[in-house]
């Protein structure tokens, strides 16, 4: 029998944690387990009502076959007037590309781009694919620390020393996962000073958080706070997040011409067009009652508060609070060097993890999966009743300790 043969890349990279992490709680709960589960980074409320109907509209109009690679007309302009209407941004329908999901476009768009020896700034705490994504694309990954004194957000001196002739692309999530931190449009403004010194290092903005806010003042994008930065920024976003959409794999780019006509090429070879079904929902999401948004963003800010006010009570842990999506991410330091009943040493926030896990059945995700320690990330996208559970779990896991 021939031996299969791996190529070299793949060998990079490892699975995704937060990924292995919900496998994980899901196999102990079809054994038996109760186990609390915040882990998963999608909402737990249903699609809405209108985007549901629009789907099935598309079904019965027998809107089920392909559609151009880069996003049927209609979804595109429906893009272009989102962009417009809510970020300031005006794009012909021609910049815009429609993927199978914001992760794909990402991942396209690094293909289009990176070769061997190149380099990607990625600002830590990282969403956990970025790395990994730049290095199945033979580029290497350069992690910025960003320790939770300066809000988990890169600076603009961070920044000028980290760029170097190789730098292809810098990485902004805004909010972030995990940590939920929101650029404001001064930041913006002093990286983009950093960046006019140095016209090779295109910008990529990852901002499926975008929605889920909760400053008082409206978020603001990169390139409305700094518009000469368009000719080189790839503005990432979806449906998933904001519209409870996340099964239904529609995401989309929009950029420069000659950048969306590489990755509309490479997705011909490889995915083709995202659902022509999904697409449908997506133009009913973007162009009808927005509603759902604004609610759901509100009961996400109530469990953020919930979760804030019960995590600070517990000895060891400290949370700060974030500005938008729909984690927390946990400083756990205070109990690093502790035991547990069994006698192990808890020596780093994976240790931590299993612990919560082990002993009372709550799954969350360790920092060191996002580039920062010691610290986990937990999802606020389940019910207030769910969160207070695991409150109560978490406080007995760690009387635990000693």
């Amino acid at each position: 029998m021939t031996a299969i043969t791996l190529a070299a890349r793949l060998r990079r990279i490892k699975p995704s944690p937060s990924t292995s992490a919900a496998d994980r709680a899901q196999a102990l709960q079809r054994s038996g387990r109760s186990i609390v589960n915040l882990v998963a980074g999608e909402p737990d409320f249903d699609t809405p009502a209108h985007i549901r109907a629009a789907a099935l509209q598309a079904i019965a109009a027998g809107a089920t076959r392909y559609t151009p690679i880069a996003g049927s007309a209609q979804l595109r302009e429906a893009i272009a007037e989102k962009l417009l209407r809510e970020n300031a941004l005006t794009y012909d329908a021609r910049e815009i590309i429609v993927t199978n999901g914001a992760k794909s476009a990402i991942y396209c768009a690094f293909a289009a781009t990176l070769g061997p020896g190149d380099e990607v700034l990625i600002p830590a705490p990282f969403w956990v694919s970025y790395p990994d994504m730049v290095l199945a694309c033979d580029a290497l990954p350069v992690v910025l620390p960003c320790p939770e004194d300066q809000g988990f957000k890169l600076t603009a001196q961070q920044l000028e020393a980290a760029i170097t002739p190789r730098t292809r692309w810098l990485l902004l999530n805004s909010p972030s996962n995990p940590t939920g931190a929101c650029y404001t449009a001064g930041e913006y403004r002093a990286l983009a000073q950093v960046l006019a010194r140095h016209p090779q290092v295109m910008v990529m903005t990852d901002d499926i958080y975008e929605h889920i806010q909760f400053t008082d003042a409206p978020g603001v994008h990169l390139l409305a706070a700094a518009p000469q930065l368009r000719a080189r920024t790839l503005a990432i976003n979806g449906v998933s997040k904001s519209y409870a959409m996340t099964g239904w794999r529609i995401g989309y780019a929009a950029g420069p011409l000659a950048l969306i006509q590489a990755m509309e090429t490479l997705q011909s070879q490889t995915s083709g067009n995202a659902c022509s079904v999904s697409q449908a929902a997506a133009v009913a999401a973007l162009r009808g009652d927005q509603s759902f948004v604004r609610e759901s963003a509100a009961i996400y800010r109530q469990r953020r508060d919930l979760m804030l006010a019960g995590l600070r009570q517990i000895p060891g842990l400290g949370c700060r609070a974030p500005d938008g999506a729909f984690y927390l991410f946990v400083h756990c330091a205070g109990l690093i060097g502790k035991r547990t009943p069994q006698g192990k040493v808890l020596a780093d926030d994976m240790d931590l993890v299993l612990h919560l896990l082990d002993s009372e059945g709550v799954a969350v995700v360790a920092g060191s999966a996002y580039g920062l320690s010691p610290y986990f990330r937990l999802s606020i996208a389940t019910s207030a009743q769910v969160l207070q559970e695991a409150l109560t779990r978490i406080a007995r896991a760690v009387e635990k300790l000693r």
